[in-house]
C-alpha cells in the first residue's frame, strides 16, 4: 500500500450501467483511483447479482444475493439505490450530476429520454460531462433500437464463424469477450475525452457499441478477408497466417507450439530429430509452409508422440521456440507464475464467511501507483446514505426524506432493465 494518489484520485463516475460491458469499463476506471457510484434499481440491483451459482457464502454457511458473475466485475464501486422511474429518484440524479465528471449508461437507444437523462437532455446544463452511452449497436443505424447481448454480438460480428474446429458448428467464445472488449474500448475512449475535457473544459457523448467493437477486434482475419475477398473460415487450433501454430500431440497428452519464424522452425525440426522436415522445400519459409499447411500437420504427430509434453515444452522453451501447456481453469491459478504476478486478490467483503471474497486482480503494474482493492464490490445499496451525505452534503432527515418520496425505493414504479 502507498499514500501516493492514484492515477484517476479526484474523478468521479455516476455509473448507471449493469451485466458485463459498462461495469467492466467502470471497474477498470475504479481500480485506477476513480470513485465509482453504482447506481442500482431498489430492490433488484445489477441483473448479474442473479447470475448463479455460485454465490458468496455467507456466516451461516448459506448462498448469499452475490453472484461470483457480479463479483467479477464490480470492485472498486460504491452502491446506491435509486428509483429512476420516479420524478425525485430522476431530481436525485441531477443533482449527482454536478458531482461527477462521467456519467456511463448501457439502457438501449433512446432509453433514458424518458427520465430526462440522455445526453442531449444534460449537455447543455452539464457542458463539461462526459457521457458513455454502452449498447449493443450504437446510437444509429438500422439496429439502434434493438437490445444488444454478447452472444449477439459474437454471431453477428463475425468471430463465431471464426471459432471452433473446422468443418464444425459456430461456436462463441468461452466467456462474454465481445462484452470485455467493448468495456476495454470504453474504458479507453473516456480517458481521452477526459483528457480533451481537461484541455478544454467540453465533454461530449461517446458512442460504444458491442457490434461495432467486435467488428474492430477481428484484427487479422477481417484484413485477411478486406485484402483477399476470401472468407476465413475457422482453423480449430491452427492460425491463419503462420504455421505451424496448433495444438500438437505428444506421447501423453497435448501441447501447444507457436513457431513465429523460420528460425524457430529450424529449431523445432533439430530438437525433434526431423531433419527431412527442415529440408523439405515445401517448408522451408512460413508462406510456404502455409500454403502446405495441411502436409506438414500431417507428417508432425510421428514425431511429436515420441515425447512428453513437458519434454516438449522444456526442450522447446531452451531454445527459444514457443510452446506450452493446456491447463484447466483450476490449474491456471495454481501456476507459480500466476502466483508470482498476484493474479489472484482477496478482498474482504462483510457478508463472506471467510470474511473476504478472491478476485481476479487487474493485471497492469504500475511501478509509482499500484492498483488498491479499495472496495470490494458492493452490496445493493451498500453505500446509498454515505454517498448522498458525502457527495451531496444531505443530512439524516433529508435521506429519510428521499426514501419516503420514492427516490430510493420501489414506489412509483421500478427502473426498466433494458
Amino acid at each position: 500500500m502507498t499514500d501516493t494518489p492514484l492515477p484517476l484520485d479526484g474523478v468521479r463516475i455516476l455509473d448507471l450501467s449493469r451485466i458485463l460491458a459498462g461495469p467492466t469499463a467502470t471497474q477498470l476506471l475504479g481500480d485506477l483511483g476513480a470513485d465509482v457510484i453504482k447506481v442500482e434499481r431498489p430492490g433488484a440491483g445489477d441483473d448479474t447479482r442473479k447470475w448463479g451459482p455460485p454465490f458468496v457464502t455467507g456466516d451461516g454457511g448459506e448462498p448469499t444475493d452475490e453472484s461470483a458473475y457480479y463479483l467479477s466485475a464490480n470492485r472498486n464501486k460504491r452502491s446506491i439505490t435509486v428509483n429512476l422511474a420516479s420524478a425525485e429518484g430522476q431530481a436525485l440524479i441531477r443533482r449527482l450530476i454536478p458531482e461527477c465528471d462521467i456519467l456511463v449508461e448501457n439502457y438501449k437507444t433512446g432509453g433514458l429520454k424518458k427520465y430526462g437523462l440522455s445526453y442531449d437532455d444534460l449537455k447543455d446544463e452539464f457542458p463539461s460531462l462526459v457521457y458513455c452511452s454502452v449498447t449493443g449497436f450504437g446510437q444509429t443505424g438500422p439496429y439502434a433500437s434493438r437490445a444488444g447481448y454478447d452472444f449477439l454480438a459474437q454471431g453477428l460480428g463475425g468471430i463465431m464463424s471464426l471459432t471452433g474446429p473446422k468443418d464444425g458448428p459456430p461456436m462463441k467464445c468461452g466467456v462474454g469477450i465481445a462484452d470485455v472488449m467493448c468495456g476495454m474500448y470504453a474504458a479507453t475512449s473516456i480517458l481521452a475525452a477526459l483528457r480533451h475535457r481537461d484541455r478544454t473544459g467540453q465533454g461530449q457523448q461517446i458512442d460504444c457499441a458491442l457490434l461495432d467493437t467486435q467488428v474492430a477486434w477481428l484484427i487479422n482475419e477481417g484484413c485477411n478477408y478486406l485484402l483477399s475477398g476470401k472468407r476465413p473460415v475457422p482453423q480449430g487450433n491452427e492460425h491463419p497466417n503462420i504455421v505451424p501454430y496448433s495444438v500438437l500431440e505428444s506421447s501423453d497428452g497435448y501441447f501447444i507450439l507457436a513457431v513465429g519464424n523460420d528460425s524457430q522452425y529450424q529449431k523445432w525440426c533439430d530438437f525433434a530429430g526431423a531433419a527431412d522436415l527442415a529440408a523439405d522445400p515445401r517448408f522451408t519459409t512460413n508462406s510456404l509452409r502455409v500454403r502446405n499447411r495441411e502436409a506438414l500437420y500431417a507428417a508432425m504427430p510421428a514425431y511429436t508422440r515420441r515425447k512428453t509434453s513437458q519434454e516438449w515444452i522444456d526442450g522447446l522453451a531452451a531454445r527459444g521456440v514457443p510452446c506450452g501447456p493446456i491447463k484447466h481453469v483450476d490449474e491456471v491459478f495454481e501456476d507459480p507464475q500466476i502466483v508470482a504476478r498476484n493474479m489472484r486478490v482477496d478482498v474482504p467483503h462483510h457478508q463472506a464467511q471467510s470474511g473476504t471474497v478472491p478476485l481476479i486482480a487487474n493485471p497492469v503494474k504500475f511501478s509509482e501507483t499500484p492498483v488498491r482493492y479499495r472496495h470490494a464490490p458492493p452490496t445493493l445499496g451498500q453505500h446509498t446514505q454515505e454517498i448522498l451525505k458525502d457527495v451531496l452534503g444531505l443530512d439524516d432527515d433529508e435521506i429519510a426524506a428521499l426514501a419516503r418520496n420514492g427516490a430510493l425505493t420501489q414506489t412509483g414504479g421500478q427502473s426498466p432493465g433494458d
